[in-house]
């Protein structure tokens, strides 16, 4: 660690060479992981990673470098590299008064993740294995992952910005294969939170193997989902991964700015039906993808996406502002000092409704109940999806019936708000990770139980 002068000269060295603005991005981060197969450890890996990351503005045009010298030295020569580059040179020589921004922590830590034995953490893969494993006999294998990190950012800017953070992750990932009658299923369970090892005071990993092992125990046993256009209930939490993948990333300034999103230039418009409104909130206490400030210092904060249907606002980061003329909205986030940031969602999900998830089973005669959402595939610019259900089942009369598996959803994201016309009251979120181009990071996806009136089921006629 430097002085503010020290950090002010490279700043200054950016400057000189006729940049609009500069910013340094320095990290420090231990990353741990434990990989466990049929209840035995195969691998476990852990180190520690630093550097900084060095930005200039010219207009609109950003220019990016990095480093893992952090000496005074080290950042002098990036920046003379930026300099090099925008050259146009121009007197600066002025001692930046950097103002340090003071927050409440949202994602206190108690159990430091590098400070916990590695005996205990595999105690906790042991209970996750033991839950999936025993949960029936067509589970045919059991794999557990244990990944934590613990990273300290320092940013500073020319204008004056001088923010901290600290954010560690603690996630556990269970994947449990049925096999029956020549037939294999696998189910995922993979929750997480931003906080150290307490997070297993308040997830019990046992549970979590159940979990994973229920869902492929219910589809290796299941016929096939029929395919057609038909009425689609999606549970809530890990559901919401269509609005994110669909909807939340043509909400992101990297798309808007360039017009490269269905949504751009529409502000203040109807783009869904009334009853679904959506946030991107980074200020949820320890929730997976919180943190104090974005990746470039600006202070996180709740944005409303959509309200009633109407689109109330973008998720934009400070080059992402510059292009549009608008605001920053604290959404700039990287994976690593590698990465230049960009606009990402962090927390992002629709806000419950008024329907209890059984009134909307009930006024449903016929369709598919999606439970659980897998992987898929989106075009970001026009939003069209494919998504695998994990678990399904089918809905007649009103009532949930048989479970079907191999059902895919297919259909644009723009037409999926129009058509959701029933939102329950049992908002739930789900983590995951997620990437774009400065990276992956980890991104709680979620909503309550909602009903879209018409889509598209690949399936088995």
């Amino acid at each position: 660690m430097h002085s503010d002068e020290a950090y002010s000269a490279v700043i200054n060295k950016i400057l000189s060479g006729g940049a609009d603005f500069a910013e340094i991005f320095l990290e420090e981060r231990y990353t741990g992981s434990i990989n466990m197969v049929q209840g035995e450890v195969e691998g476990s890996v852990s180190g520690k990673l630093f550097g900084a990351g060095l930005r200039a503005f010219k207009g609109t045009r950003s220019i990016y470098a990095y480093t893992n010298d952090l000496s005074l030295n080290g950042l002098m020569r990036v920046a003379e590299r930026l300099k090099a580059v925008i050259d146009q040179k121009r007197n600066v020589d002025t001692v930046i008064d950097f103002r340090k921004q003071d927050y409440v922590d949202l994602c206190p830590v108690l159990f430091a993740p590098e400070k916990v034995s590695k005996k205990e953490k595999v105690a906790v893969m042991k209970l996750a294995h033991e839950g999936a494993s025993t949960f029936s006999n067509t589970i045919s294998q059991v794999v557990v992952n244990y990944i934590e990190y613990d990273q300290s950012v320092r940013i500073y800017n020319s204008e004056g910005v001088k923010a901290q953070d600290r954010r560690a992750r603690t996630r556990l990932a269970i994947s449990a294969v049925a096999t029956h009658n020549g037939n294999m299923e696998t189910g995922f369970y993979g929750p997480g939170g931003a906080m150290g090892f307490e997070f297993f005071n308040l997830k019990d990993p046992r549970a979590a193997g159940e979990r994973a092992a229920r869902i492929a125990d219910r589809m290796v046993k299941a016929e096939y989902a029929p395919a057609g256009k038909m009425p689609v209930i999606i549970s809530n939490e890990f559901g919401g991964v269509i609005f994110h993948e669909a909807c939340g990333h043509a909400l992101e300034a990297t798309g808007v700015a360039k017009g490269a999103s269905v949504f751009a230039g529409k502000l203040g418009q109807k783009i869904a039906n009334e009853c679904v409104s959506a946030v991107d909130d980074p200020t949820i206490h320890n929730a997976w993808g919180s943190a104090n400030v974005d990746d470039e210092g600006t202070p996180t904060r709740r944005n409303l996406l959509i309200d009633r249907g109407i689109l109330k606002s973008y998720m934009i980061d400070r080059l992402g502002a510059l292009k549009m003329e608008m605001e920053p909205t604290g959404s700039a986030r990287r994976q690593d000092y590698t990465y230049a940031p960009t606009s990402r969602m962090s927390n992002t999900f629709l806000l419950p409704g008024e329907y209890y998830p059984e009134e909307i089973i009930a006024a449903t005669d016929y369709g598919l109940y999606a439970k659980s959402l897998g992987g898929g595939s989106v075009m970001p610019s026009t939003g069209e999806f494919n998504f695998a259900v994990m678990e399904g089942y089918m809905i007649e009369n009103g009532r949930i019936t048989k479970p079907v598996r191999g059902a895919t959803l297919i259909g644009k994201g723009n037409e999926v708000l129009t058509k959701i016309d029933m939102v329950g009251n049992d908002l739930a979120r789900g983590q995951g990770m997620c990437g774009s181009i400065s990276g992956s990071i980890p991104a709680d996806v979620g909503q309550p139980t909602v009903r879209v009136s018409e889509l598209i089921v690949g399936g088995r006629n």
